[in-house]
């Protein structure tokens, strides 16, 4: 089901903002951003570097799991047609993605992960 901005809880509202700032700074064509069952918010954008390559998603589940995570409640990814591999998030336990585009415009939301 495709929801539209409107219908966003403030929480998911703000995971989209989240993906959009770490896009930002980072000049990255997309940036996500997660929140684990505690309601702890995590982001990260793609990096592309000559040793290193990290897709935004799993950037973002990265640094969750690392904070000692055990859930994603919810993922938002950001970018050029809400592209990105939501598979590290659904490892998780993740059933809702919201995909936007670059100026953070709703492209769709997956509540089935």
């Amino acid at each position: 089901m495709t929801d539209t901005a409107a219908e966003l809880s403030a929480d998911d509202r703000k995971l989209v903002t989240l993906a959009r700032a770490a896009r930002a700074r980072a000049g990255s064509p997309a940036g996500a951003a997660v929140r684990d069952e505690t309601g702890r918010t995590y982001a990260g954008a793609d990096v592309a570097l000559p040793s290193l390559t990290l897709d935004c998603v799993a950037l973002a589940v990265a640094q969750a799991a690392a904070a000692g995570a055990e859930f994603i409640d919810a993922l938002a990814i950001v970018g050029p047609g809400g592209a990105g591999d939501t598979a590290p998030a659904v490892d998780m336990g993740c059933h809702t993605v919201i995909r936007a585009d670059a100026a953070g415009a709703l492209l769709g939301v997956d509540r089935d992960g």
